[in-house]
């Protein structure tokens, strides 16, 4: 993992909630459908108040909707800036979350217990490059699960994405054209990685104000991941596309059973 994805969400945690149409709605609705997947994947008939770790939490976006469905979150994040964050609007929206900046690769070690859910959203794997290090942090995700545990990530559709590379994503106009958010991509020759440049543009008191943000990403296949995560012992690996979960990315779960 490069330094530049620590750099990079440092930077952003203070304005990562203008990514989004509406924050708090986001924060509702995710909690709400991830809610009802992962109560649909535990083996317990009462999964209510099942202990959960989002590890890579950023400021808090899926572990404070979870905790609004009743788990018992943790949430950990490579990024101390975002972890700061997301300690604030726990607070502000009534949860009691325990945080704390840990590295994906070194959970085992830089974190205690473990966890009926382990949850990694948003595309946070594909940020690790190399085969060594997706082994490396998914063996870290293994040892944080209970047996019969589950774990639940989310990531783009990067199957289909290889296929047309675009160049850029589609510009959300929102507060009434007062904020544009999009992404240029550059893609590597060989299509495996490519870097994002994430742009925030805003009018602000008669002035148009542009926030640039970069990192890299690995373009990770389904298939290629489903092997690393059954190399590690997990079982039960399946993926549900957007339009059979609601959710906005491609869903894998997987089971620890021993």
């Amino acid at each position: 993992m490069e330094e530049s994805v620590l750099d990079f969400y440092d930077d952003l945690a203070e304005a990562y909630h203008l990514i989004f149409v509406n924050w708090n709605h986001a924060i509702s609705w995710q909690g709400e459908i991830l809610s009802k997947i992962i109560h649909s994947k535990l083996a317990s008939p009462s999964s209510e108040g099942a202990s959960l770790l989002d590890c890579s939490c950023g400021i808090g976006t899926q572990a404070i909707g979870l905790a609004k469905h009743g788990f018992k979150v943790t949430g950990t994040d490579l990024s101390p800036v975002s972890i700061q964050r997301a300690t604030e609007e726990a607070v502000s929206f009534g949860v009691e979350i325990n945080f704390g900046v840990a590295d994906l690769r070194l959970l085992e070690t830089e974190l205690s217990g473990v966890f009926d859910v382990v949850l990694s959203a948003d595309n946070a794997v594909p940020h690790l490059l190399t085969d060594e290090d997706l082994y490396l942090a998914v063996r870290n995700m293994y040892a944080k699960v209970n047996n019969d545990g589950v774990c639940l990530i989310t990531m783009r559709d990067y199957d289909e994405l290889v296929k047309e590379k675009p160049k850029a994503t589609e510009p959300r106009v929102l507060d009434n054209g007062k904020r544009i958010v999009f992404q240029v991509w550059d893609w590597a020759d060989d299509a495996k990685t490519y870097q994002t440049n994430h742009f925030i543009i805003q009018e602000i008191n008669g002035q148009w104000i542009t926030k640039h943000n970069k990192t890299r990403y690995r373009a990770l296949l389904r298939d290629e991941f489903s092997h690393i995560l059954s190399a590690v012992g997990f079982t039960d690996i399946e993926w549900s596309m957007p339009s059979e979960s609601g959710y906005y990315q491609p869903i894998v779960t997987a089971r620890k059973k021993l």
